[in-house]
């Protein structure tokens, strides 16, 4: 075990910091009340026990490749620097959910120095200004995706970077800002903004004065509102303004306005957090406002500015609005992002930024996911706002301009204080350094791998390939190269990644017979196929809804298969199943709406869509689907009847993956994930008849969300399985299960695969890219492998006279 697994570890099992009575009160109400939200103490209880199994497990030793890609990297939350920059060359980096990466050389190398805790999604890193060595995690991030990890808490570390303890908040599972006191190390404010998917009475401003052995909250709106930024004054370190933006995330919608909102707003205090005041005299009305980031003038701290993500609807409305960036049709075009101004420390503010299209698309459709500025240090006529791309302004926020050389959804910035030209910025493409004020820029993408995949599959050829859809990049395709040593083991190296067909959003299947044929997807089940090489557009395959009939709803990576027993025939899940016997030229449905179906659960994000396929592979038309929210069904006869087959499982939650057996006739595993409830519970299921009767096979699974389940090509016992904490293996069926090898960090398992002619395990990671395991001596213990033959050179052939 690393040392700093090992610290984390011993100190999860110690008493975790205490907290106000207040909020003790509302944790213990919210436990006792909700049987679906997994309480804090058991979550950690959970992570405590995959640790130990994976200390204990008998395939600790059996070794995790890192594929890559090593040309793109992910998600950027927050960074920090050391200073002066004169002298020191520090740079902690957070990731969405690849940890936290520290340079010490100015980027020229990276290492990831928290890679292992309950959770790896980081929503802030800060140092503390009196002690470098002093640094604060919070993890979760704020932007709330759909696929965001939900954190943890807070961790310390007093080495810079090198061991880590949990500081507890353990709750909190979004933490968008730690500001620490500037000559007090021990007085430090953590932003706990909320659960994504539920309201949680936990959610508030906290202040430790003690280091973070006990704690207080001082900011509490209501079980919707929570802390979203804050920021301190440079010259009174009494004197903090919070933004407080109330929401939530619908498994059905994205965070939203609505008339009955009034918890979004700016908060000031003058004591430290003893009292607080309202300051939104000039901002929007409250049921318009949304996010809202904060910042203050380091030189002129009487000088505040506020980024509005302003829900009131535009006054010039476009007469065809079109689609959103995802292919949705558009609503009312809303105004979008705003830059207000207080001159006198937010006592009034004023609206300084123009009203026009730049302003309404800064955002685009989603403002909830940016939400961050910055004040130029020494120049309060500079400002920049995150979006889209990153925006400065030279004239007090009046007009901006797009700094260009980078990639796009912005969400972190860092100027140094004493050079304003000098600029880190982070974003879903990584890590940036301008030196000319964002003229331009270095890129940091093989240093630090937090590629974020939500699904992966392989072809047939030789070498293969393996596709996976990547958060904001796109779909990607790899070789994976294996090579043998002289005793016959068989190692892989990251390489780079091409592009693939399809978006970020997309499933892939690649027909076996010819691996230059790939179904992939754009956004929500908008399927096509493409025949790579060939100058063709991909086909697109998705019939239109007949005149009168709603739209159809895909999930975000709609789920489709090829049949194992006809590559030429396709199904597609929408909330209907559809198939084609002809490589998708001609989709029919051949199912109702296998969903729910319920009026109040439809909205702008497709929901009770299917979210998993499989077909039996001794019975053509046996086919097993299973929904998003919570149904499963099972059709005997290519869609003639259909029977639900739920009764025995957990009801209504998401079922992430149904795996018909490869090797028994009516034997299917099924594993539900129930993060969008707070629910951390493993589901995994097995049933012998076809789903007349279920059994879990959860045994010692410490913990979920379970995102996938399969079963080896070659040995029926042994399972695998990919959770938000890691990899898992049973070779009993799942009786017992095991932490499944060593180098790999603890993080979010999507998918998984095994190459059935190669025998290497796959698995997407949605935070460090792609990795493989050679799997033989699993499916086989008796297996030894074989030294590869030894090919004589010719010249040595010709001097023995040959």
């Amino acid at each position: 075990m690393n040392r700093s697994r090992c610290l984390t570890l011993c100190l999860i099992c110690l008493l975790w910091p205490a907290v106000d009575t207040q909020t003790a009160e509302a944790v213990i109400t919210r436990q006792s009340g909700d049987d679906t939200y997994t309480p804090a103490d058991q979550r950690m209880a959970m992570y405590q026990k995959h640790v130990e199994m994976a200390d204990a497990s008998e395939f600790k030793d059996f070794n995790w490749y890192f594929l890559g890609p090593t040309n793109i990297s992910g998600r950027v939350t927050d960074l920090a620097a050391t200073k002066p920059r004169s002298n020191t060359y520090t740079i902690y980096a957070a990731t969405a959910s690849g940890g936290v990466w520290k340079t010490d050389n100015e980027g020229t190398t990276w290492k990831p120095v928290f890679e292992h805790g309950a959770s790896t999604s980081i929503g802030d890193v800060t140092i503390s200004p009196s002690n470098q060595d002093i640094v604060w995690i919070g993890l979760g991030e704020a932007n709330i995706f759909r696929s965001s990890m939900a954190g943890a808490g807070v961790y310390k570390s007093l080495d810079a970077g090198e061991t880590w303890q949990p500081m507890g908040l353990e709750w909190a599972h979004t933490v968008p800002r730690i500001v620490v006191h500037p000559t007090n190390p021990d007085i430090v404010y953590v932003c706990d903004s909320g659960h994504e998917w539920t309201d949680n009475p936990e959610r508030g401003l906290y202040k430790t004065t003690d280091g973070g052995k006990t704690w207080k909250r001082i900011l509490y709106i209501d079980e919707k509102t929570g802390p979203i930024d804050l920021v301190m004054d440079p010259e009174d370190p009494e004197t903090l303004y919070c933004a407080t933006w109330q929401r939530v995330r619908k498994r059905w919608n994205d965070p939203r306005s609505s008339p009955q909102h009034t918890g979004s707003g700016l908060h000031k205090t003058t004591d430290g957090g003893a009292t607080w005041q309202e300051i939104n005299n000039g901002l929007p009305a409250p049921h318009h406002r949304g996010r809202i980031g904060i910042d203050v003038c380091q030189s002129s701290p009487n000088v505040v500015y506020a980024f509005v993500d302003n829900y009131d609807e535009a006054e010039n409305q476009p007469e065809n609005p079109g689609n959103d960036s995802y292919g949705r049709p558009k609503g009312k075009v809303i105004k979008g992002a705003e830059v207000y101004r207080s001159n006198d420390a937010g006592k009034n503010w004023a609206k300084v930024s123009e009203s026009n299209r730049y302003m309404q698309g800064l955002s685009s459709t989603y403002g909830w996911v940016f939400g961050q500025m910055r004040v130029d240090p020494n120049d309060p006529e500079t400002i920049y706002v995150m979006g889209l791309a990153l925006n400065v302004s030279n004239d007090g926020g009046k007009t901006f301009r797009r700094l260009g050389g980078m990639h796009g959804d912005h969400h972190a910035l860092w100027i140094n204080p004493e050079d304003s030209r000098y600029l880190i910025n982070g974003n879903d493409g990584g890590i940036n350094i301008s030196y000319d004020a964002g003229e331009n820029w270095r890129l940091f993408v093989k240093q630090i791998p937090a590629v974020q995949f939500f699904n992966v599959m392989h072809d047939m050829d030789s070498p293969f390939r393996v596709y996976g859809s990547v958060q904001d990049h796109g779909s990607y395709r790899g070789i994976v190269q294996i090579n043998t040593d002289r005793r016959g083991n068989r190692t892989m190296r990251p390489v780079e990644w091409e592009r693939a067909p399809g978006g970020e959003g997309s499933s892939h299947a690649i027909d076996p017979r010819d691996p230059k044929t790939v179904y992939s997807a754009g956004f929500y089940g908008q399927i096509s196929r493409t025949e790579i090489g060939s100058n063709a557009r991909g086909k697109r395959l998705l019939p239109r809804p007949a005149e009168g009939e709603p739209p159809v709803r895909g999930q975000w990576i709609a789920p489709f298969i090829l049949s194992p027993h006809n590559p030429d025939v396709l199904y597609h899940g929408m909330n209907f199943l559809y198939r084609s016997t002809n490589r998708g030229d001609d989709l029919q449905k051949i199912s109702p709406d296998l969903t729910n179906n319920r009026l109040e659960e439809i909205g702008d994000i497709p929901y009770q869509t299917i979210s998993s396929i499989s077909e039996s592979h001794q019975k053509f038309g046996h086919i097993y689907v299973g929904t998003d929210d919570g149904n499963l069904w099972v059709t005997p006869d290519g869609g003639e009847t259909w029977n639900r087959i739920n009764k025995g499982i957990k009801p209504d939650r998401w079922i992430s993956q149904v795996e018909a057996s490869r090797h028994t006739d009516g034997t299917v595993y099924v594993a539900q994930n129930g993060k969008r409830w707070d629910d951390f519970t493993p589901y995994l299921w097995k049933s012998t008849d076809e789903g007349k009767n279920w059994t879990s096979i959860v045994a010692n699974l410490p913990s979920g969300p379970i995102n996938v389940i399969r079963e080896d090509p070659k040995n029926k016992n042994v399972l695998y399985v990919g959770t938000d904490l890691g990899a898992y293996v049973s070779t009993d069926g799942g009786q017992t299960w095991h932490v499944l090898g060593s180098r790999l960090p603890t993080t979010f398992v999507s998918d998984m695969v095994i190459h059935p002619r190669e025998d290497i395990l796959i698995i997407s990671t949605h935070g460090r890219g792609m990795w493989a395991m050679d799997v033989r001596s699993i499916q086989d213990p008796d297996y030894q492998p074989a030294p590869p033959e030894r090919r004589e050179r010719p010249d040595r052939a010709r001097r023995r006279g040959n």
